[in-house]
């Protein structure tokens, strides 16, 4: 049977898939660690026991269309079946992302000096474990360079970890490398394991 695959704005109707999609990953982040403003000890402590609460935030901003969990996601149907919720790429504002360039790797770089209104960021990556390797995080990639347009941003930024050596499928939560560049983003800091990549989006 073949596979069609369709990528989308994520949105309120897409909160069950979602949901599913983290748990079926094993993922008890429900992508707010951009949002979290405790210690990374305090992150860990809630990750592990108090889960719940992550997925009660990101139910809520899918509810109320916030910022933070505005980003893509893909639809996979295999033959007749309906489709399933197999992928999620967070493309947030980089004013409702704070976090991830406050972070000492990022805090302070030249490539961030210049005019952020309409930056847009990937903030993370997450695909279903049995569609991995199926070219879906690029495609991902690609929806998000078209909506992010769309949504009237100038750029679109990445912080992906690069490595000679293979990585683990969790070591690629910020994005796989390759699927940023398959899509014209270009490295504007480049510092081993963790590049900056921007992709311009003024000239349409």
């Amino acid at each position: 049977a073949t596979i069609t695959l369709r990528t989308e704005a994520a949105g309120p109707a897409h909160t069950e898939g979602l949901l599913a999609l983290f748990e079926a990953a094993g993922s008890s982040c429900y992508c707010r660690f951009w949002h979290f403003t405790g210690t990374n000890n305090a992150w860990l402590e809630r990750t592990a026991l108090a889960a719940h609460e992550n997925r009660a935030e990101l139910t809520a901003a899918l509810a109320q269309g916030s910022d933070e969990a505005r980003g893509v996601v893909a639809l996979a149907s295999i033959g007749a079946e309906p489709p399933r919720l197999v992928g999620w790429l967070k493309v947030a504002p980089a004013a409702s992302v704070t976090k991830a360039y406050d972070r000492r790797l990022y805090r302070k770089l030249p490539c961030f000096e210049s005019d952020r209104s309409g930056v847009y960021l990937i903030g993370c990556a997450l695909v279903h474990p049995e569609h991995r390797r199926q070219g879906i995080a690029s495609a991902l990639v690609g929806s998000a360079v078209h909506f992010a347009t769309v949504w009237g941003a100038s750029a679109l930024e990445a912080l992906p970890r690069r490595s000679k050596e293979p990585m683990s499928d969790e070591e690629l939560w910020t994005g796989p490398m390759g699927a940023f560049t398959a899509h014209g983003f270009e490295v504007v800091n480049d510092f081993e394991p963790y590049p900056v990549l921007r992709r311009n989006l003024s000239s349409g």
